[in-house]
C-alpha cells in the first residue's frame, strides 16, 4: 500500500502586514515558525498525505531513444495537477503532474515531462496509490507520459488545462524562439537532437500535416494526454504557439480560455469549437478590451499565423495583459477568473505590444499615472511601470467584460498577504464556492515576503467566493509550502473530500522528504463546513470588516485631511501610509510614505481615508 504520512507543524497565525497597493511597501515581520522547512498546515479537521515525491518515487518508462523501457526515478519540479474520475470501478481516478523541470533523459525523453498514477479513498478517508497495468504492458504505481514516441518532445510542462469530463492537456510554457534556447536550460543539457521536425497530425490538422519546422517550432503548444494509457494523444497546432501556462474549458465543452505567461503581452485568447468535445476544428478569438461591441477578435490564417501566434493576435488589435497564468471557470456562473501574476518591469514590453498594434487595459494606465507615469508604456523618464503584486481578474461572461476581481499584496487591517497569484481553481466545501488560490513569488524584495525569510515562502488561500468586492482580508491561509517551494497544482478530487496541491523547486537544504517536489492531499475536507472556516479556531484567522467610523475630535490633530471637498490632490497633515475606501468598503486606492494623494482618478462620491494607524476620515470627492 502507497501510504505516506507525515507529522505536520502547526500553523502559526498570522502575518503582520502593510497595505495592498503600496510601491515601495517595507517588508512585513515574521512571527516565529513561518519560515518552515516542512509543510504548515493549521489545526483543523484537515490533514496532509504526501504522494508522490519526484527524484525519489520511480516511473515506468516505455522504450525511448533505442534504450528498452524500464524505470528511473521521476523527474522533479512538480507544477500543474490534473484529475480525471474513475467512472468504472472503486478506484477514485487517475492523477496527471506536470514537471516543469527540463534535462536530457534516455528513459523519459528530453525536455519536459509528466507522471500519470491513479488513486483510491480508504476507510480512514486518506488516499492510496494503487499499482496499474498499462496496455503498453507497463506494471507499477508511477508512470512517465510518453512524449518522445507520440508527438515529439516536449519543453516545460508547466500549467494545463482540466476539462470538465476528465480530459487532461499539458502546457508548454516558457516561450523559445531559437533552437539554442531548447538545448540547454540554466547550463544544463534539454533536447539533444535539434534537427528539423515533421509534423504528422493523421489528418487531424490539415494545414500542419507534412509541414517541416525547425525543432524549437515544435515547442511551446498544449498537448492532450491519455492519462489512462500514460501517453500523448496530439498537440493542439489549432490553438496556436504561444507560451501557455493555464487554460479552462466552460461546462458546455465547447469554449476553451487560454492564459499564457508573458511579461506585458499575454494575450487572453478562446477557441469555440464547432461541435462540443471536439477541439480540432474551430475558431481562435483574442480579447480586445477596446473594442466596441462583442469584444473577441477572430484569428484567422495559415500555418504561420498560428507558429506566431501571440504577434499575430497583438497585431489585430488585442488587449496585453501583465503575465495571464491560470485559469478557471465558475461552475455556478459561467465566469472566467484568471491569475495576472504581475512583473517588476512590464513597461517596456507594454510599449512593444502597443507598437504591434495592441492595447493595454486602462487600468494599468490608472495605476502608472499614480506612480508618476503618464501611461503603462511610458518609460521616457528613467522609471518603468511597476506591478510587484498581480492580482485577479475576472471576464464577466454576461458583461462580455474584464475587470479586477482580487487585488493582491498586504492587508492594512490584519496580518496577512498574497502577492503573485498563479494557481487557481474553485472547489466546492458544504455546497459552497471557494477560490483556491497559490502564490508564485516573483521576488523577495518590496514586502513579497516577510522579513529574515527564504525568497520563497508561499502560500495557499481559499476565498469565499460570495464575498462581495473581495480584499486580501476575506483570505483564508490553509497551508504554508516548505521553504524555497512554489506552491502549485491545487486540483480538488472527484468526491471533494481532498485538495491535491504541489510543492516545486523546494530548497535543498530542508529535511527529507520536503528538499524535493512533492506532490500531496489535504484530506477531510469532508468534514469541514463552511461555518467552521470562518472560526479562527478552526483554520485560519479572520480579520473582521473595516469599521468605517471616522476619527474622533479628539484625534482630530493626529490625523486630519484637507482640502475637503476636493477634485483633484488630498493633503494629509503628516506622512504617513493611506487607504481610500468606496461607501461599499471596496479599497480603491493606496498610498505609502506620503502626505500627498492623486484621487483625480475616483468618481465623484463618499470615501473614507485610513492611515497604517487605523485613524479613519470621511472624504467627499467632487
Amino acid at each position: 500500500m502507497m501510504k505516506r504520512l507525515f507529522t505536520l507543524a502547526t500553523l502559526v497565525l498570522g502575518v503582520v502586514a502593510l497595505n495592498a497597493q503600496a510601491i515601495f511597501p517595507s517588508q512585513i515581520e515574521a512571527p516565529e515558525g513561518f519560515d518552515s522547512e516542512t509543510l504548515v498546515m493549521p489545526q483543523s479537521p484537515l490533514s496532509v498525505q504526501v504522494l508522490f515525491i519526484g527524484g525519489t518515487d520511480m516511473v515506468q518508462t516505455t522504450a525511448t531513444y533505442g534504450n528498452e523501457a524500464g524505470e528511473t526515478p521521476a523527474k522533479q519540479w512538480h507544477d500543474f495537477i490534473g484529475f480525471t474520475p474513475d467512472n468504472e470501478s472503486d478506484d477514485l481516478g487517475w492523477v496527471s503532474v506536470n514537471h516543469e523541470m527540463i534535462q536530457a533523459n534516455d528513459m523519459i525523453g528530453d525536455g519536459g515531462g509528466m507522471t500519470v498514477f491513479k488513486v483510491r479513498r480508504l476507510a480512514d478517508g486518506s488516499l492510496e496509490v494503487v499499482d496499474q497495468e498499462l496496455e503498453d504492458g507497463r506494471k507499477g504505481k508511477f508512470f512517465n507520459v510518453d512524449f518522445a514516441n507520440t508527438v515529439g518532445e516536449t519543453g516545460m510542462n508547466c500549467g494545463g488545462i482540466q476539462g470538465p469530463d476528465g480530459r487532461i492537456w499539458t502546457a508548454e510554457e516558457w516561450f523559445r524562439r531559437n533552437n539554442a534556447a531548447i538545448a540547454t536550460r540554466r547550463g544544463e543539457a534539454g533536447v539533444r537532437d535539434t534537427s528539423d521536425f515533421t509534423i504528422d497530425t493523421k489528418g487531424e490538422f490539415p494545414m500542419f500535416d507534412g509541414l517541416t519546422v525547425e525543432k524549437y517550432q515544435n515547442f511551446n503548444w498544449m498537448v492532450e494526454i491519455d492519462p489512462k494509457q500514460a501517453k500523448a494523444i496530439r498537440k493542439q497546432y489549432n490553438w496556436g504557439r504561444q507560451p501557455f501556462e493555464g487554460g479552462s474549458i466552460s461546462a458546455n465543452n465547447r469554449r476553451v480560455y487560454f492564459g499564457p505567461d508573458a511579461t506585458g503581452a499575454a494575450v487572453f485568447g478562446m477557441f469555440v469549437a464547432d461541435t462540443p468535445g471536439d477541439f480540432t476544428k474551430g475558431t481562435m478569438y483574442a480579447y480586445d478590451d477596446t473594442q466596441e461591441g462583442y469584444k473577441w477578435v477572430p484569428v484567422f490564417g495559415g500555418p504561420e499565423t498560428f507558429l506566431n501566434y501571440t504577434a499575430e493576435a497583438i497585431a489585430q488589435g488585442a488587449t496585453v495583459f501583465n503575465r495571464i497564468e491560470w485559469v478557471v471557470t465558475d461552475p455556478v456562473t459561467g465566469d472566467i477568473y484568471f491569475t495576472e501574476t504581475g512583473n517588476d518591469d512590464p513597461g517596456d514590453n507594454f510599449a512593444g505590444s502597443v507598437e504591434l498594434g495592441g492595447n493595454v487595459m486602462a487600468y494599468h494606465d490608472r495605476r502608472a499615472i499614480a506612480q508618476g507615469l503618464t501611461s503603462a508604456t511610458d518609460t521616457t523618464n528613467n522609471f518603468e511601470y511597476r506591478d510587484y503584486f498581480g492580482r485577479i481578474m475576472v471576464y464577466d461572461v454576461s458583461e462580455d467584460q474584464v475587470r479586477v476581481y482580487l487585488e493582491a499584496g498586504s492587508a492594512i487591517n490584519s496580518n496577512k498577504h498574497m502577492t503573485n497569484p498563479d494557481g487557481l481553481n474553485i472547489m466546492m466545501i458544504d455546497g459552497k464556492r471557494y477560490m483556491v488560490i497559490c502564490e508564485d513569488l516573483n521576488g523577495s524584495s518590496f514586502g513579497r515576503v516577510p522579513a529574515g525569510t527564504q525568497s520563497r515562502t508561499c502560500e495557499l488561500f481559499l476565498l469565499d467566493m460570495d464575498t462581495d468586492n473581495p480584499v486580501v482580508d476575506d483570505l483564508i491561509r490553509i497551508a504554508v509550502v516548505p521553504a524555497g517551494a512554489e506552491v502549485t497544482g491545487a486540483q480538488p478530487t472527484a468526491d471533494g473530500k481532498s485538495l491535491l496541491v504541489n510543492s516545486q523547486h523546494p530548497s535543498t537544504e530542508n529535511p527529507f522528504p520536503y528538499n524535493n517536489s512533492l506532490t500531496f492531499a489535504i484530506n477531510g475536507f469532508d468534514k469541514l463546513g463552511a461555518t467552521d472556516l470562518n472560526d479562527e479556531a478552526s483554520v485560519e484567522m479572520r480579520s473582521e470588516a473595516v469599521n468605517f467610523d471616522t476619527t474622533t475630535e479628539a484625534e482630530e490633530e493626529l490625523f486630519s485631511i484637507y482640502p475637503n471637498p476636493t477634485t483633484r490632490f488630498l493633503y494629509l497633515n503628516k506622512t504617513t501610509d493611506v487607504a481610500i475606501y468606496d461607501a461599499s468598503g471596496k479599497r480603491v486606492l493606496v498610498a505609502r510614505n506620503t502626505n500627498e494623494v492623486n484621487v483625480s482618478n475616483l468618481t465623484q462620491g463618499i470615501y473614507f481615508v485610513q492611515n497604517a494607524d487605523g485613524q479613519i476620515k470621511k472624504l467627499s470627492i467632487q
